[in-house]
């Protein structure tokens, strides 16, 4: 039978160095890189909604038993699988690992309707990967095609969680609720990213992804005629200077030092275009990076409501506000880890810098059980229309980084799990 290159990489019999680890990671995954490619065309093509991902999570086990590595499902959707090192070390004489590390990658898309043209765009009409989630979804079963090839050198166990629902803020609570985090020294993710330049990696340490609040404000007026606004007092009016007064808020309330976005995205009011408006409300979200501007928003935002309602003759409450996620905060050793690995593994040209962002991410919700860091990769390429926002129906991605992010992840489990 005729060997691959990773097997022939990793088949000899001695103690590897740190450079020969290093080396058959970037061999084995390069070997792999059509392999993360089409498997993230495949998942682009077939995205599923959050808790609905049902074939995702089918292809994705089909490709574990492919590999020949266990795993679980907790949940109904997504799928946590178990890659056990045959380093001397690995594990304790009661069969307990020495160290444990979780690599997590979400599974979920968007209710966005794909504009990309692309050869393998959605066929599920009205959802997309507009996230990078298909991406996710290939760079760590790429992780696991090199790990699996590397056990020899693994200290210790990965735990991999491919995670549902994401972008509704429910998936992360649900897998840790499920056990996930149980029994683990440290967590890792990636997020392919459009702010930052292709063939870079961002790990710094601190916050990297925002506290997300969810918020929904109702407005009580008088109904009456259009022609006599008199006689009423107009919701929709109402809504209107509150969806101004809101942002007085960032600029006037909180220190500019501070990042804070107040974000209205819907707003819905009135039955017929002669009738002056009795109702209507407004849905939105708050992101904020410190935990005072976080713990003030409720309270402001009961205020203006209500007061601004007041000047106009109607009434208005903050009926609904929810902590979806606090921030994604990279502990500083997970993420000085992870530069050195990214160099070692990449170069020094791999490192990138990147402020942050007010977007929000479940991870965090893993990095509140254990210590970790969230990676950005970038994915930015104006030469081939790589430029659009994440969320963006046009949002595309390089992939030619998608085979870089899982030789990083790799050698970050490794390093890790060979940590004393």
């Amino acid at each position: 039978m005729v060997k691959t290159r990773a097997q022939q990489i990793m088949d000899h019999e001695h103690v590897h160095t740190s450079e020969e680890i290093t080396q058959g990671i970037r061999e084995i995954g390069a070997e792999f890189e059509p392999y993360i490619i089409r498997q993230r065309r495949h998942f682009h093509k077939y995205p599923e909604q959050s808790l609905h991902e049902v074939r995702t999570t089918s292809d994705i086990c089909g490709q574990l038993d492919a590999m020949n590595i266990p795993y679980e499902r907790p949940l109904e959707t997504g799928v946590v699988a178990t890659l056990r090192g045959t380093a001397p070390d690995a594990y304790r004489a009661d069969g307990t690992p020495r160290r444990r590390l979780l690599l997590r990658a979400d599974i979920d898309a968007l209710p966005v309707t794909e504009r990309t043209e692309e050869e393998f765009a959605s066929v599920n009409e009205g959802f997309m990967h507009a996230c990078g989630h298909d991406c996710h979804i290939a760079m760590m079963l790429g992780t696991l095609q090199i790990l699996r090839h590397m056990t020899d050198d693994i200290h210790g166990e990965i735990r991999v969680v491919f995670q549902p629902s994401e972008e509704n803020g429910k998936g992360g609570k649900m897998m840790v609720a499920a056990g996930a985090t149980r029994d683990c020294d440290g967590a890792f993710a990636m997020h392919i990213w459009s702010e930052v330049d292709a063939g870079k990696i961002s790990i710094e340490p601190g916050p990297r992804m925002a506290n997300t609040d969810w918020f929904r404000i109702d407005i009580h007026g008088t109904s009456c005629h259009g022609a006599m606004p008199q006689r009423g007092a107009d919701a929709v009016m109402a809504a209107a200077e509150i969806v101004n007064a809101l942002q007085t808020i960032v600029s006037r309330e909180i220190s500019p030092y501070e990042p804070a976005v107040v974000t209205v995205g819907e707003i819905h009011g009135g039955t017929a275009r002669n009738v002056i408006a009795g109702s209507a409300y407004l849905t939105g979200t708050v992101r904020t990076y410190g935990s005072t501007a976080h713990q003030m928003m409720p309270e402001l935002i009961k205020r203006i409501v209500s007061h601004t309602a007041m000047a106009l003759g109607a009434e208005a409450e903050l009926t609904d506000y929810t902590v979806a996620n606090l921030k994604v905060d990279n502990d500083p050793a997970a993420a000085q880890r992870g530069r050195d690995a990214l160099v070692k593994v990449l170069g020094e040209e791999a490192v990138g810098t990147y402020r942050g962002t007010l977007s929000g991410e479940d991870f965090s919700e893993y990095l509140h059980e254990v210590p970790g860091a969230l990676a950005f990769v970038g994915c930015r390429n104006p030469q081939i229309g790589a430029t659009f926002a994440q969320h963006s129906c046009f949002y595309k991605v390089d992939e030619s980084v998608l085979a870089r992010g899982s030789m990083f992840a790799a050698q970050y489990a490794i390093d890790f799990l060979g940590e004393e």
